[in-house]
């Protein structure tokens, strides 16, 4: 707690920005229940929350002045399960199609601004895990270690918004899960939309993040 501090303090800005955003977006959701009378997307805080998870986990994980490999290994494999719930809320969209709400573009503001703050705390926690791996493994290898994360990250999303799995089936329903996904390996072509979603939704977060990088730089400079 001591060491989590002054992480906290350097990153005050981003911090103070992103809890202004996230603010918003659950002001937006309140107007349109509002309006509309109905808590139809109240879902979207809590996927919002478990969103929050991974950055938590990797500002944490910052603030740690010694970790070993092994407790590093443990909370990257933690960090790993959760880290779809970030990006996942983008595939929220989907509820588009079946809303009545006659302030259609209300709901398109709702989900849009709730997905842009998932994919914003994506891209924070995947430059803080870049970070902290870097003080354990060749910049070389971090390079693949990031860049192999997207078609996983896709993947996870995939499976939590079609197949309906998430983070905790690790742990509750292992077998079936393990299972659905070994049969999407053994046969890709009975499952071309899995493999067509995580390379097309992992393209996207690949050089979404990349431009985030290129502010970032941008921004220092």
């Amino acid at each position: 707690m001591h060491n989590l501090k002054p992480v906290l303090f350097s990153q005050f800005k981003v911090i103070a920005i992103l809890s202004v955003s996230m603010f918003l977006s659950i002001f937006l959701l309140m107007v349109r229940m509002k309006i509309t009378h109905t808590f139809f997307f109240i879902f979207l805080i809590w996927n919002l929350f478990l969103a929050v998870i991974p950055y938590a986990i990797t500002t944490y994980l910052k603030s740690k002045k010694k970790t070993n490999k092994w407790q590093l290994a443990i909370w990257f494999g933690i960090w790993l399960l959760f880290l779809p719930n970030a990006p996942y809320i983008v595939t929220d969209l989907i509820h588009l199609k079946i809303s009545e709400n006659p302030y259609f573009w209300l709901d398109v503001l709702v989900i849009t601004s709730f997905a842009y703050n998932g994919l914003i705390l994506f891209f924070l926690s995947l430059a803080d895990i870049k970070e902290v791996l870097q003080m354990h493994i060749r910049t070389s290898k971090v390079s693949y270690v990031i860049y192999a994360l997207f078609p996983l990250t896709a993947f996870g999303i995939y499976l939590g918004r079609f197949l309906r799995y998430n983070s905790w089936d690790i742990l509750q329903n292992p077998i079936t899960l393990f299972n659905d996904i070994l049969n999407m390996i053994i046969q890709p072509y009975q499952h071309l939309e899995v493999w067509l979603f995580t390379i097309t939704f992992g393209s996207f977060l690949a050089i979404s993040f990349r431009m985030f990088q290129v502010f970032q730089k941008t921004e220092k400079i």
